[in-house]
């Protein structure tokens, strides 16, 4: 989850001047970049937990947890992001890292032009986690939702949100705190050129999220046990926030536009506002009564753009419009994987043939159906039915496609998506890998993931 953005205090005047903060972001296509973001949970190694939570325990922010990684990684040349004087995230040169609430790592890379330096990108990431967890006992490793741990064993971290979120998360589904504590994903940040660009690909990535939750599942096991799910972060998306996620049909109505994606966010319910360094609880409450100034907590705040900045990142639909588009349908996996995953969406939306033949591809089927699959996914993947075939069918025409628009950028990228080739040709997921391992050489033995999964 984003580290406090940057604070614009100009005043806002309408949803015009709403939108125009999105079409902002429009670019010529020889300034498209990709965007890479990926969370692990970290675990402490067999032997060096004694009194911090035991063998493979999530590490808590401190003693020799979350904050030592932190200040761990900011010597090696990062600037630190404090909240209250907490030690939440680092930046340099276009990355981030951040904390997601139950300690998640999250590093959000800067924008690169080819998928070869994401890979340089990730290596570094994962040289300096090497680096800093090692004296601390500590491993990181990249899974959909945690294979052991109860919603009572995962830390909370000390960030202002995830206090106004753990208080607000009950009220509106029942699995809000597991997706904040024991949840993690991989998510692909892409740009467009025009409002028409960017309605195109947000349709197409929208209706084919779920074939990514199939194709990435990575989540198998809860409390030690399989849970009858392959990707159990996205069932946990199913019962978070009706109000903020999923795929809203406003997104597919005629005229929808930058204008109309900031008017439907005016009615999706506030978490906070900041003000003097310090958050204000207004979570429910309607955004647009805040710029009416009928919100009595706020009673004599004006609504600024960087307020409005702060309350799309609330925001968790299967794809994100920010001033550029974030395919979030993903369970976090292994490098390969991570890789892929940014590979897909590459391929699919930037390049105009290849566009296309997505297009056409979600066209054949009513938009509804299509987003139908979401609901199917997580327990069946790739198998569920669809269309007298099966999603793994979609699946397979979606990344020929993708390999074929990353032939024709002519970067040599394909080989990123070797990984989804077996996958989609009857390989196991790595939900299904792991399943394996646990009835097979694990004999059962669930920590087992740990150091097989590690990065």
């Amino acid at each position: 989850m984003s580290n406090p953005g940057e604070e614009d205090a100009t005043p806002i005047t309408g949803t015009a001047a709403l939108a125009a903060y999105f079409a902002a972001g429009a670019k010529p296509r020889e300034k498209f970049r990709i965007g890479t973001e990926h969370e692990k949970f970290g675990f402490r190694h067999p032997g060096t937990g004694e009194g911090l939570g035991g063998d493979f325990a999530a590490p808590a922010y401190e003693p020799r947890g979350i904050r030592a990684m932190l200040e761990g990684i900011a010597a090696l040349g990062w600037d630190e992001i404090l909240d209250q004087g907490n030690l939440i995230g680092l930046k340099a040169a276009g990355e981030s890292v951040s904390l997601e609430p139950g300690g998640q790592f999250e590093l959000s890379g800067a924008p690169v032009a080819t998928l070869h330096e994401t890979a340089d990108e990730l290596n570094r990431h994962f040289n300096d986690i090497h680096t800093v967890a090692a004296p601390l006992g500590l491993g990181f490793a990249p899974l959909g939702f945690h294979p052991t741990a109860r919603r009572a064993d995962m830390p909370f971290m000390p960030k202002s949100r995830y206090a106004i979120m753990r208080r607000y998360m009950p009220l509106v589904g029942g699995l809000g705190l597991d997706m904040m504590l024991r949840t993690c994903t991989v998510q692909v940040n892409l740009d467009f050129a025009s409002e028409a660009d960017m309605v195109r690909k947000l349709r197409v990535a929208l209706l084919l999220q779920p074939v990514a939750t199939a194709l990435f599942a990575n989540s198998p096991f809860t409390e030690g046990k399989p849970n009858g799910f392959l990707s159990a972060r996205a069932n946990v998306w199913t019962d978070t926030d009706p109000d903020r996620t999923g795929i809203p049909p406003v997104f597919f109505e005629d005229g929808f536009g930058f204008e109309r994606y900031a008017d439907w966010l005016l009615d999706v319910p506030m978490y906070f506002v900041a003000r003097e360094g310090k958050l204000i609880d207004v979570a429910g409450e309607s955004f647009r009564k805040f710029i009416a100034g009928e919100v009595p907590a706020l009673a004599g705040v004006t609504a600024t753009i960087g307020d409005f900045a702060d309350h799309f990142t609330t925001v968790f639909t299967e794809v994100r419009l920010k001033r550029f588009l974030e395919m979030r349908g993903a369970d976090a996996g292994s490098p390969a994987m991570m890789l892929a995953q940014s590979a897909f969406w590459v391929g699919l939306l930037y390049d105009d043939a290849a566009l296309e033949a997505a297009y056409k591809l979600v066209a054949e089927h009513d938009w509804r159906a299509l987003a139908a699959i979401r609901g199917q996914v997580p327990r069946q993947g790739l198998a569920a039915p669809f269309a007298g075939g099966t999603v793994r069918d979609l699946a397979r025409a979606a990344a020929a496609i993708a390999r074929d628009g990353l032939r024709a950028r002519g970067h040599g990228e394909e080989s990123f998506l070797d990984p989804l080739d077996a996958i989609v040709a009857g390989a196991p997921t790595q939900a299904e890998h792991w399943l394996e391992r646990y009835h097979g050489p694990w004999g059962g033995d669930v920590t087992r993931i740990f150091e097989e999964a590690a990065v």
